[in-house]
């Protein structure tokens, strides 16, 4: 007489499966739609939060059914196995975030130069309803000395109009779109005006400027001097251009803003850049990131003009 053994199967096993692959699919389809799509990044960190909740009940589920395995034989040691796989991501993503928000310093932006640091263009405005941005605590620059020392500003050897031009290289390469902009003219090569009276050669009858000048071709214009410009309004001196950005972060598009400031002292032209959350009460040591990610890469665009 054939016995037949009927094996036990672990309910809880197959349950975390699709729990923890529900969870993985619910999270990749909120980072596309925070990357590519429309949604906004405070809904887009409730989310993950919400993504994480059946993943966390999946993972005592899995560990349940490889327990009954262990003890009975139960079917379902695979489904446990893929669901704590599954539950991984989903569980990582928050708490790497966690991580970072204990271990950095709690700022919202850096500065390369926090005694005058580089003013807005246009101040960045987002609504903020579930992630406000406070305003800068009163140790922010002392937080930020003793977190990263080594983030300083730059002074290249060089006109302004070169380092100008370095900037926007720099920044279109790095994923920086430029969103306003302030003292340009500064930017423009100090080039010479062709004689408008004459061509200078001996013999030449003077002329009009028509007859002086190429009949095609555009024309170089003068930088304008510092006299003839009419004083910005917020208080920064004359030779000073300023580029704002706005950036994401490469996977998840986190949204920050950057404005680089330029300005022209006895032959050299001074780099300072400022970057800031848009979100949140905490940057999570991202703005650092990103203003050492493109001081370096001007570095190496303008080497051999960099001074001391």
């Amino acid at each position: 007489m054939h016995v037949r053994y009927d094996r036990p199967v672990s309910r809880s096993a197959f349950l975390a499966r699709r729990m923890a692959l529900f969870s993985l699919g619910m999270l990749v389809v909120v980072v596309l739609a925070h990357r590519f799509g429309p949604l906004a990044t405070p809904d887009f960190v409730l989310l993950v939060l919400a993504c994480a909740l059946p993943a966390a009940l999946s993972v005592p589920l899995a560990l349940l059914g490889l327990a009954r395995l262990w003890q009975i034989g139960a079917l379902g040691g695979v489904a446990a196995v893929w669901a704590l796989i599954y539950a991984a991501l989903p569980l990582a993503l928050p708490g790497y975030g966690y991580y970072l928000y204990v271990t950095k310093p709690q700022l919202t932006e850096v500065a390369t130069d926090l005694l005058d640091r580089p003013a807005w263009v246009s101040v960045p405005a987002a609504e903020q309803h579930l992630l406000p941005r406070p305003a800068l605590p009163e140790n922010a620059d002392a937080a930020q000395l003793a977190a990263y020392p080594g983030l300083n500003g730059r002074r290249y050897e060089g006109a302004i109009d070169r380092v100008y031009d370095a900037v926007r290289k720099v920044a279109a390469a790095n994923r920086l779109v430029v969103t306003a902009s302030r003292g340009e003219e500064y930017g423009l090569p100090a080039l010479e005006l062709r004689p408008t009276t004459g061509t200078g050669i001996e013999g030449d009858t003077p002329g009009s400027s028509e007859e002086a000048l190429p009949e095609s071709g555009p024309l170089p214009t003068a930088r304008p001097e510092p006299s003839l410009l009419v004083p910005f309004d917020d208080g920064e001196p004359e030779g000073t251009a300023r580029l704002q950005f706005s950036t994401r972060t490469l996977v998840f598009g986190l949204p920050f803003d950057a404005v680089v400031r330029l300005r022209e002292e006895a032959e050299m032209t001074l780099v300072d850049m400022r970057v800031a959350a848009r979100y949140g009460q905490h940057d999570l040591g991202i703005s650092d990131r990103i203003a050492e990610d493109f001081l370096h890469a001007l570095d190496a665009e303008l080497l051999g003009i960099a001074g001391n």
